[in-house]
């Protein structure tokens, strides 16, 4: 089986699950086209130009199946390359644009949407990390298409969609036995994600600012993905809290392994989560996930692991855990997360599909 792995940005989780579905469906050959996660209103818009002019001797082969991400634009792609149209065409969503929080400081992502949808709509095959990811994608079509100058009839058609969605997460690599033993420290707490607006990082330090006025003990590991401009309140915090950090920046990846292996607990603040996976992959390694109730967390976290999404509620469960130790569940189990539970479902997928 021939498939065109189609990556048109690719950020840290899609290089992951590209990466980890090659590995574990080793006997498919792949052909793997990616571009960098940068300049994303020109790159979403622009992917099949950009591969046309630079890999158009391996987009003129023929292919079983092509596999792409939702910001692969695949109906323009095949308008370019008409024969793709006659493989299967799978489309993965690792995210939606129709349910990111816009800041006040952006355009609307019309452009992006749109992609989305119409990529959506040239596939015979949809796939998508989350049944939150799939729901808010249907319902926020919905609401886009009002929008529009005509009423257009697109109720029938999404939901149509959403009934013959699949929902496959990115599985995590199973645990390496080789990592040598970590010494637990309770009261270390990481966060782990990219360093922008959407993951709500001015709640998770205003409630550490609290726990640090009160005397209340605990480490801090700031990680995760930094760019050239983030929001301020990193600054600050770094400042503030300076007595608990033990780590703050991006680490090279044998530190952040460790960080996470000796980590208590990794928490999770934000408005924009579709599965992740940071939080699942600290969690695997024993630290113990606290995340708001909303978004795809009700359906992958016990409710003993969520807070009520407010700074109160998560203020009250941090300063419990890191106060009284009987007050913390049990390290989470995470196998029904890991490669072996869904090998078999994505290896169905791409043979039904070819």
């Amino acid at each position: 089986m021939r498939v065109l792995l189609l990556s048109a940005y690719e950020a840290v989780s899609h290089r992951y699950w590209a990466q980890s579905l090659m590995a574990q469906l080793d006997d498919v050959s792949w052909t793997l086209l990616s571009l960098p996660p940068r300049h994303f209103a020109w790159r979403i818009r622009g992917n099949p130009l950009s591969w046309m002019l630079k890999e158009h001797a391996t987009l003129s082969q023929s292919f079983d199946v092509v596999l792409a991400t939702s910001m692969v634009d695949l109906a323009t792609l095949i308008g370019l390359f008409p024969h793709l149209g006659q493989a299967q065409k799978i489309v993965y969503f690792h995210e939606n644009q129709f349910a990111y929080p816009e800041s006040s400081d952006q355009m609307p992502q019309v452009e992006a949407k749109m992609v989305n949808l119409y990529t959506a709509l040239a596939a015979d095959s949809v796939v998508f990390n989350s049944a939150y990811n799939r729901d808010s994608f249907i319902d926020g079509a919905r609401a886009f298409l009002k929008k529009m100058p005509e009423n257009l009839p697109a109720a029938n058609p999404l939901e149509a969609l959403r009934k013959r969605a699949h929902v496959l997460p990115v599985p995590l690599s199973i645990r390496s036995t080789s990592l040598h033993d970590t010494p637990r420290r309770p009261q270390l707490i990481v966060w782990n994600h990219r360093w922008e607006y959407d993951k709500n990082p001015n709640d998770f330090f205003e409630v550490l600012f609290r726990l640090s006025a009160e005397g209340v003990a605990f480490e801090l590991a700031v990680l995760g993905q930094r760019f050239r401009q983030s929001p301020d309140i990193f600054e600050q915090a770094e400042q503030r809290l300076a007595k608990h950090v033990v780590a703050w920046g991006p680490q090279p990846e044998a530190e952040y392994r460790t960080l996470l292996e000796g980590a208590g607990i990794v928490v999770s603040t934000t408005w924009h989560e579709f599965q992740g996976l940071a939080i699942m992959e600290a969690a695997q390694r024993g630290a113990l996930p606290l995340v708001p109730d909303r978004l795809c967390f009700p359906a992958l976290y016990p409710p003993a692991y969520r807070y009520d999404g407010t700074r109160e509620g998560l203020y009250q469960r941090l300063y419990d855990w890191l106060t009284d130790s009987t007050t913390r569940p049990a390290p989470l189990a995470t196998t029904a997360w890991e490669w072996p539970a869904w090998r078999d479902a994505y290896r169905q997928l791409l043979a039904v599909s070819a």
